[in-house]
């Protein structure tokens, strides 16, 4: 089988990779909704690890950092009044660094995150980790894509899950997770496969 030329190429997109520190590095719903309970996902351990990696670098490089969780309300998975909601200490902001609250898949989408990256002075590389691969990660990206900024989907720190396809058959979470990053970089941004990949584009010191 051979592969279609991507929209990317079609229009004439940047493949390339952007530098960590010239980035602002977005966090999505890095909560512990997702790594326990109905909402646990496969690799959720992994990718809050990789994510950690990733959040320690982008700091040392200066990289404005923000922070995306979703609030379900009360008595939710996602109620981030409670300890199942919250974001997991492995990645928890640190001082100054803002949380921008969401409800919907695309972190754009009814919430101050455009307004807080102006506020921040980014206007073009975003660098995205985080949870679900499929869902909030792929429609932030294409939010992202839409507002004209250039989005970078760090696979390695996103995971998600296996549900039902419309055939009937499950979908395998790394199936599922694939489609979506390719959906990504059909178009939306670029997707750098590992955490050293981005951090290895900005220089020591």
């Amino acid at each position: 089988m051979t592969a279609s030329t991507t929209l990317r190429d079609v229009i004439g997109l940047p493949q390339e990779l952007p530098r960590l520190g010239e980035s602002a590095l977005i966090m999505i719903d890095f909560q512990n909704t997702y790594r326990t309970g109905v909402m646990a996902l496969d690799g959720a351990e992994r990718a809050v690890a990789a994510a950690a990696r990733l959040l320690a670098a982008a700091r040392a490089a200066g990289a404005p950092v923000v922070h995306v969780v979703n609030d379900g309300g009360e008595g939710t998975p996602y109620d981030i009044r409670a300890e199942i909601g919250a974001i997991s200490d492995e990645v928890a902001p640190a001082e100054g660094e803002k949380v921008v609250v969401k409800q919907f898949p695309d972190a754009f989408h009814a919430t101050d995150l455009q307004e807080t990256l102006q506020g921040l002075g980014v206007s073009g590389d975003l660098v995205i980790a985080g949870f679900m691969t499929h869902m909030c990660v792929l429609f932030t990206a294409q939010g992202a894509f839409n507002r004209g900024y250039r989005p970078t989907v760090v696979a390695e720190a996103t995971a998600t899950r296996p549900l039902t396809a419309p055939d009937g058959t499950v979908l395998a979470s790394d199936a599922l997770q694939t489609a979506a990053l390719t959906t990504v970089s059909d178009l939306f941004g670029t997707v750098a496969r590992t955490v050293d990949e981005v951090a290895a584009l900005t220089p020591a010191g």
